[in-house]
């Protein structure tokens, strides 16, 4: 459980992951560009950017993408789907930030 906001996890790598978003720590660091990143995972997203790979393919057309987050995003133009919705207007949204934007 963290001590900061009481989240529980599973596992105890999760919550070391977790904590690190209330201590700002960024152990992981790029080895072309010298950002840092939080947790290992999206180290390895950004390092894509340097290599080009888009291993995640949509299966309705030719586009590919760094991450499956963005594949996911993507799909949304296919399906229609807007998960998130304002909740002063019942306005929907496809992604999570163009919510905040409205907000």
């Amino acid at each position: 459980q963290c001590n900061q906001c009481d989240k529980a996890f599973s596992r105890k790598s999760v919550l070391l992951a977790h904590q690190r978003t209330h201590t700002g720590e960024t152990p992981y660091q790029c080895n072309q560009c010298d950002k840092t990143f939080s947790q290992i995972s999206t180290l390895k997203v950004h390092q894509r950017t340097h290599t080009g790979e888009k291993p995640f393919q949509c299966n309705q057309c030719d586009k590919a993408f760094s991450s499956e987050e963005y594949l996911v995003v993507h799909q949304r133009t296919h399906t229609g789907d807007r998960p998130y919705h304002c909740n002063i207007c019942d306005k929907t949204f496809a992604q999570r930030s163009t919510l905040k934007l409205h907000q």
